[in-house]
This record gives structure tokens, sequence and C-alpha cells, in this order.
């Protein structure tokens, strides 16, 4: 994956390719260099030599970095990287740099593998002139397929339905993009947006007929409620649900599991929009919960118990929860707090099993971003 890769490989197999490459260095210091042997002596010191052909580097080193920067003509970097290619969720990005530094030429994974911005910090280095050729990024329109994931926002379903809305989005047809959470900052708000895009806050009302692609920044399931749309949708899952989440000491894991997973199918809420777990200080150390936040990559926020007294908001409120840790509730006011909202989106509910012997309650908030300026958002 993506996350364990190192950043940079950069590749020379002559003596102009390799003044380039040291120049590169320069500004990128991160990268790693491989030089040919033949061309080693000129090389500087942290440069890794390699025989040529290249297949066996390139068959080592290709899984191992983001983006492959080769100072290498892009015919001969095409039939090098043919067989190496696995899917484009995975494939790193590659570079290639003429031997006179001119031009910084994307040749594979422009969005998904962030090969035009890979493209465009090379050519800012070498002050070349960057070549981008995916049609969203040469006519300045929506990116489809990555849009929002600077602010952490992942697809719902990387396979459905998105190869239809680039297609859409680079014609110009109708499409709506639909906003019911998440930032605003997904696209520039001094910025127009691109013909045929229209921007909406709700998906009630809207007519699915009149779009050809529907653009949802959600974290709700819709499936069901809103079958029409859903045919139609490419949905975006902001992380902007926090998770108050009380439980008896020692639960095991997986109850814990199940009760999140099924406590937000009842709210129809979705689990890759979780942002915080939220909890009482008592239970900054309980395993089931710290197991929970590493699953769902959300970090565990913690506050005292006087802390989450003094909220406003609690809506079932426990003189036995008083009693016991400090506090009318937990769940309710750990998601309130960490959300930084007024009103919860889900009070609590409560889920265990038959002989378990133990269980825990579950609030969820949504974090209140603010709305597209000269927009409205219900919350």
């Amino acid at each position: 994956m993506r996350s364990s890769r190192l950043p940079w490989a950069v590749y020379a197999i002559t003596r102009h390719g390799v003044s380039v490459a040291t120049r590169l260095l320069g500004e990128i210091p991160d990268a790693d260099l491989y030089v040919s042997e033949k061309v080693a002596a000129g090389a500087p010191a942290c440069a890794r030599p390699f025989p040529l052909p290249m297949g066996p580097l390139l068959a080592e080193t290709f899984p191992g970095y983001d983006c492959h920067v080769f100072v290498v003509s892009v015919g001969a970097v095409v039939r090098l990287v043919a067989s190496l290619l696995r899917d484009k969720k995975e494939d790193p990005a590659v570079v290639c740099v003429d031997e006179m530094a001119r031009f910084s030429i994307c040749v594979l994974s422009g969005h998904v593998g962030r090969g035009n911005a890979f493209t465009e910090r090379v050519a800012r280095a070498l002050g070349a002139q960057p070549v981008v050729t995916t049609a969203s990024d040469a006519l300045g329109t929506l990116t489809v397929d990555i849009l929002g994931r600077d602010l952490g926002w992942t697809l719902d379903d990387p396979d459905r339905n998105v190869t239809r809305g680039c297609a859409a989005v680079v014609n110009g047809a109708p499409v709506l993009f639909v906003q019911e959470s998440g930032e605003p900052s997904w696209w520039p708000e001094a910025r127009p947006f691109p013909p045929g895009v229209a921007y909406a806050t709700a998906l009630d009302g809207v007519d699915p007929a009149a779009w050809e692609v529907l653009l949802v920044a959600t974290d709700r399931d819709f499936c069901e409620t809103h079958p029409g749309l859903w045919e139609k949708a490419v949905v975006y899952r902001p992380r902007s649900l926090v998770l108050g989440i009380g439980c008896d000491r020692g639960i095991p894991p997986d109850l814990v599991e199940r009760g999140v997973r099924a406590l937000l199918a009842e709210s129809r809420l979705s689990s890759r929009s979780v942002r915080t777990l939220a909890t009482v200080d008592l239970k900054k150390g309980e395993p089931a919960l710290l197991a929970l936040s590493e699953r769902l990559g959300a970090p565990l926020q913690t506050y005292p118990a006087e802390q989450l007294d003094a909220v406003a908001g609690i809506e079932n409120p426990s003189e036995v929860v008083k009693r016991h840790v400090g506090t009318r509730g937990v769940a309710e006011p750990a998601a309130l707090l960490a959300a930084g909202a007024e009103r919860l989106l889900a009070p609590k509910r409560t889920y265990t099993e038959p002989g378990a012997g133990r269980s825990m309650t579950l609030a969820v908030a949504r974090v209140p971003f603010p709305p597209r300026r000269g927009e409205s958002r219900d919350g």
C-alpha cells in the first residue's frame, strides 16, 4: 500500500541524466537516486549504482516508492514498467524528464497515485514545463476520483460510478454536487463551479432524472432511503462523525465492534466517516476502545467526568452512571464535546448480547463544518 512506501526514486543512465537528477535532489532531498554503473563516477556519493539493463532493478524498486522519476525517454520507460503494472488504485506514479530538463511529464497514475502533483513538484524543482494530459486537470475541472482526498475524504466505493462521474464532468454534462457534511474547502469558494456542475446541501427534493451523475459528500447511508439517487451517485465519506462511547470495564473488543456496527446501521450512518472516538478519562486505557480506534483510524479523545457532567444537551441523563462515574452521561456529552456540536445526531443507544455480561452505550454527533459562502447547511 502507498502508506508504507518511500516517497521518491530517481533514475539516471547518462551523464546528462545524472546532472539533471543531481539538481533534482537539491530540491527534493528525500529522494533516493539510482544511477547506471557506467556513469556512477560523476554521481553524488549517495547514489546507488546499478547494472544495465534496468529491468531487474525496477522489479525490486517499483512497489517500494510513491513516485518514480526517470531522466529517460518516455518510450523506454513505458516498455520498462509495462509488465510491472497491477491496478490503477495501487500503481505508483511515474514521471519522465528529458535530459535538458525542459519538460516534466506525467506518464502514470496522474490522479489516484498523485502523479500530476508529483509532476508539478518536479517541474518547479527544475524550472521545467509540467506536462499533464488527464482531461480534468487540463480543463481545470473537478477530479472526481480524488475529490476531497487532501481533506481526508474517502470514496465509499472506488469502482462504483467513478468512471461515469469523471466522463460527465469532463464532458460538461449536468452534475449535482450534494454536500450534506464535510469541509467546504473541497472547491475554492472564490472560483466558479465548472460548466455543468451545480451545488446543493441536501438530498431531499433532488430529481435524479435531471442529472447525469450525483456527487454526494455525506456520512449517511442513503441506499435504501433514496434508491433513485443512490443509483446515480458517487459517494464521498468526509470525516464528520464523532462516536461517544461508554462501556463496562473489560468489555471484549469484538463485542464493541459489533455494537458500533449495529448502532451505526440503525442510525443509517457510515463508519467510514468516523473522525474521533470520545469517552471519559476513566476509559482512556480500555483495550476494546483502543482496538476500535486503531481499526477505524480515529483517535480516542477522553474527558474528565466533571467536564462531561457540565455539558448542555445530554438527552438521556442517568443517575446510576452519575454515582459510578461522576457524570450524568458519557456517550452523549463526550460526542458533543469532541465534535464541538450543540446537539446530537443520534442520541444514546445501548448494545449488549445474550450472555455477554457486558454492555456499551453509543451516541453520535456531527462536526458542524461551516457552510460554503452564500449557502446554509442543516445539521
